[in-house]
């Protein structure tokens, strides 16, 4: 048995909820699970048809990209993922989607706002877009760059991964991550949530005023703040 198979089964499980969830279409996404003590992450292979993947598939890589183990070529994001585990110690699991909503904000190139108490439930920022790639970033290692303009954004924003474990990037689409891969699928899916109900409160009004600053809190702090009481202790 691979000394790898703990995060192999956890990368394949996270990969296998992605089309479940509804946030892929054929092979538009991504899972990956890290092993902090071994300093690599397990991630699916790239173009390979969910319903076709195995548990065996899953691709181990280092942190500077060199595949350890595996027969498949990696996804086509992975050196994006290896720049945020990384950089991110705190991450253990990374997931990129080309979900509908949450792709279509990355195209109008704008944060997605905090219009209501199911977004404050979450994180109580906006969505960050992370700006436009420049020309020279494209053209150069454009996978291994797109986790720096990820990184960019958040120093920009002052904003910490743990604060806000998504984002949008401007033209291309959603990544998300948590303190393992499945809680990193659970954001998946909220940001997807998140950005249908921005997307259709805009479109019912688009003066929509910004959730008020006492709501914000409030619902955040019930759930994350020091007194937190949602849910079982």
């Amino acid at each position: 048995m691979s000394p790898y198979q703990k995060i192999k089964q956890e990368a394949y499980d996270a990969n296998m909820q992605l089309p479940q969830l509804g946030l892929v279409l054929f092979t538009f996404g991504n899972a990956s699970a890290v092993d902090r003590d071994k300093k690599v992450f397990a991630i699916k292979p790239s173009g390979v048809p969910y319903e076709d993947l195995k548990v065996e598939d899953m691709v181990i890589v280092d942190f500077e990209n060199n595949i350890i183990e595996g027969s498949m070529r990696p996804s086509s994001d992975t050196k994006t993922h290896a720049v945020l585990y990384k950089n991110w110690e705190n991450i253990g699991g990374i997931v990129h989607t080309h979900s509908t909503h949450a792709t279509a904000w990355a195209q109008t190139q704008l944060d997605i706002p905090i219009y209501g108490t199911t977004h404050a439930d979450h994180l109580a920022f906006d969505i960050p877009c992370a700006p436009v790639m420049t020309d020279e970033m494209i053209e150069g290692d454009y996978e291994y760059e797109t986790g720096f303009q990820i990184m960019d954004c958040f120093k920009d924003k002052s904003i910490t991964p743990e604060e806000v474990p998504m984002v949008i990037v401007a033209n291309h689409a959603p990544f998300t991550w948590g303190k393992d891969v499945k809680k990193a699928v659970y954001h998946s899916a909220v940001l997807e949530e998140v950005a249908k109900m921005a997307w259709i409160t805009k479109t019912i009004n688009p003066e929509a005023p910004r959730l008020k600053e006492s709501l914000k809190k409030k619902h955040y702090e019930r759930k994350h703040g020091k007194g937190a009481y949602y849910g079982q202790s």
